[in-house]
């Protein structure tokens, strides 16, 4: 869980980033933040399963694609749609910073049973 929580800390820095703000528009899809929440929780878990198998030595490039195929699949969404979603929250700080807020507490509720 520790991973995780550093995991999401560097993904929310990297993406606040320390440059000049610029006027995204909203891409063409436009995930609400509760299909980002879960979008993300499933990317983090995939990511912790991911980490688990490279440490055993098991994990392939063309698995870590299918696992991500399926994911985008599951929510009918493509990789495209959601790296654009990423970068218009990331431009939008507060709702970000709700999501990344929504993904810890979900992952300490499931902790915590």
């Amino acid at each position: 869980m520790k991973k995780c929580c550093l995991f999401v800390f560097l993904l929310v820095l990297l993406l606040s980033g320390c440059g000049e703000k610029q006027k995204v528009k909203p891409p063409t899809v436009l995930l609400t933040e509760q299909q980002m929440v879960d979008v993300l929780s499933d990317t983090y878990l995939i990511e912790a399963e991911l980490n688990q198998m490279k440490s055993e030595g098991k994990v392939t490039g063309m698995l870590q694609n299918t696992y991500y195929e399926q994911l985008f699949a599951h929510y009918g969404i493509t990789d495209s749609i959601f790296q654009e979603n990423m970068n218009y929250y990331s431009y939008h700080l507060v709702e970000l910073e709700r999501i990344m807020d929504s993904v810890m507490n979900r992952f300490l509720k499931a902790q915590g049973q």
